[in-house]
């Protein structure tokens, strides 16, 4: 697996930071960069694309959350504090890695690992609507900041706003004019959904909240 690698090893804060579904954290590089800067050791997978058309099988789903265990294990100090980022289906896989239980596309529960070292949790667009069989959310006990898009038709606010039912401090901050792509800066051809600068100001805003959050013990 290609693993994007920022700052030093022995960081006393990891970053495991789980992209959507294009799989590439080298659209988020800015941000990475910032987090890194700040002095976190950030550790970002890439995985392959989903498919075009079609929801993703269980495989798909469960190559997410396998991987970021795998890559934490191999790229972050042992006893460096984990603080979890994920937009989209890698929001997804970051609930299911702290605790949140979620159905596959059978409707049965998917057998995801979890990660114990996850302390807190920043989600962009989360998936959410996985989580919706009675007690999904029950083991979810991390603080965890939740943005959401009012223009996003992909994951609408409702899967973001559904987290607060998680025994959990969840703070979730709905953009009305951000959406679903909104959260990446270098957006797939054809995706970018603001124009500049109302685009670029939006980013700023997200980042800057994101690194204090993730920095704040």
């Amino acid at each position: 697996m290609d693993i994007l690698t920022l700052g030093p090893e022995s960081a006393r804060r990891a970053v495991l930071f789980a992209t959507g579904a294009g799989g590439d954290p080298r659209r988020y590089l800015p941000l990475l960069e910032r987090l890194s800067a700040a002095g976190c050791r950030v550790i970002a997978p890439h995985f392959e694309q989903f498919r075009v058309s079609g929801a993703p099988s269980g495989s798909e789903l469960l190559a997410r959350p396998l991987g970021l265990v795998d890559a934490l294990a191999g790229h972050a100090d042992s006893g460096a504090e984990v603080v979890a980022i994920g937009h989209s289906i890698g929001a997804w896989a970051t609930l299911c890695l702290a605790g949140a239980v979620s159905r596959g596309p059978d409707g049965r529960p998917l057998r995801t690992p979890r990660e114990p070292r996850i302390r807190r949790a920043v989600l962009y667009t989360p998936a959410a609507g996985w989580f919706t069989a009675p007690g999904a959310l029950d083991e979810l006990t991390i603080p965890l900041l939740v943005y959401a898009g009012g223009r996003d038709t992909v994951t609408p606010p409702e899967q973001a706003l559904h987290l607060r039912a998680a025994p959990a401090d969840v703070e979730v901050r709905v953009l009305p004019e951000a959406g679903h792509f909104t959260f990446m800066h270098d957006p797939p051809p054809g995706l970018a959904e603001e124009p500049p600068p109302v685009r670029e100001q939006l980013l700023d805003g997200i980042v800057e909240a994101t690194v204090q959050f993730t920095t704040t013990s």
